[in-house]
């Protein structure tokens, strides 16, 4: 199983850059970060670790197509793969719904499937060919050109996915792979897997070639108790984009979520941290001591299929960028990748 450090780009920037430089020494699969405009730009980000890195690759998971339009996309992927030597990898998806929202944009009428579908074909003919002309129903393009070109043959290009069944299939038969945003149970991605499965058959692809990722709240430590509560001030702020049917997947019923995610809705995050119980946060994260990580990792992904582990690492100054909780005991990002590296590496290679 892969390994790869998701990051969120809040911290100062050369913090962000000493902890990429620190993966890449561990031998971390990637590093991704989300496109996303409420974090600091992964693309200047991540050009400028190209060059203080060797091994690890990098790129978005995920980039929303609704906001980036997707030749500019495929510009900077291409851009990105030059400046790091054959090293950039990307995610695309509908974006998460709550940015979509403070955009104005009813991602139910956006035709989300049909627009990622069009924008990974758009993505894909730029990345291969360089140029494309193409009348789709939404984008065109008359002999568009590019001088951004990829230093890799194939520049893997996955979609992500959290609801399903067709947008998993859609990544088995048309892209490289899935990254699972928020699931943690063996349920989860059974369902996720059979449907990624199906769409790699219907294209005539082994599925186990693609990239299966399980993109996961993660927060480990010698100390269990302090290493889930970190995770638990963190769980509304991620489930509240989750789907009802991915809350179901996972054990949790979404009226039971409801009261969270209005408080956090509303921007009362202490009432959101308060009415997140350790249960719930147990179920919705995967946190604890290395040893309790490996465990649930063991158990509830790694039998269905999965073959990337995609850690969104929560640590002491992400809560407190987040929710102004100051948790003095919880490990910090560049411990817990070291962690990673020493307990969960050796186990799941």
């Amino acid at each position: 199983m892969k390994i790869s450090y998701a990051l969120l780009p809040d911290y100062p920037l050369r913090d962000s850059l000493a902890s990429i430089r620190l993966a890449d020494e561990l031998g971390f699969h990637a590093c991704y970060a989300a496109d996303e405009t409420w974090h600091k730009d992964l693309w200047q980000l991540f050009a400028v670790a190209a060059g203080q890195t060797s091994r690890i690759r990098l790129g978005p998971s995920v980039s929303p197509v609704t906001l980036r339009e997707p030749s500019l996309i495929a510009q900077s992927l291409a851009t990105l793969d030059e400046l790091s030597g054959g090293r950039a990898e990307g995610v695309l998806s509908s974006g998460n719904f709550g940015l979509l929202a403070q955009y104005g944009m009813d991602w139910a009428r956006n035709r989300p499937l049909s627009r990622v579908k069009e924008a990974l074909h758009v993505v894909r003919t730029l990345l291969d060919d360089g140029a494309i002309t193409h009348r789709g129903e939404f984008y065109t393009y008359d002999g568009l050109f590019t001088f951004a070109r990829p230093v890799q043959e194939r520049l893997p290009l996955m979609l992500g996915a959290m609801r399903g069944p067709r947008s998993f299939e859609a990544a088995g038969q048309l892209s490289d792979g899935c990254h699972h945003a928020l699931g943690y149970t063996r349920e989860a991605y059974d369902y996720a897997v059979s449907h990624l499965r199906a769409g790699a058959e219907r294209a005539d692809k082994d599925w186990r070639t693609l990239d299966i990722g399980a993109w996961v709240v993660f927060s480990t430590g010698p100390d269990s108790s302090v290493a889930r509560e970190a995770a638990r001030s963190m769980v509304g702020i991620y489930a509240s984009s989750m789907p009802a049917e991915l809350l179901r997947r996972n054990g949790v019923d979404p009226e039971e979520l409801a009261p969270i995610t209005d408080a956090i809705a509303a921007g009362d995050l202490a009432r959101g941290i308060e009415l997140t119980t350790p249960d719930i946060a147990d179920r919705l994260s995967i946190a604890g001591t290395p040893e309790e990580c490996l465990a649930k990792i063991r158990t509830e992904l790694a039998p269905a299929g999965v073959n990337h582990l995609i850690c969104a690492i929560t640590d002491r100054g992400l809560v407190r960028a987040f929710t102004g909780r100051d948790l003095i005991e919880a490990a910090d990002v560049d411990t817990q990748l070291r962690l990673i590296h020493d307990h969960l590496m050796p186990a799941l290679a």
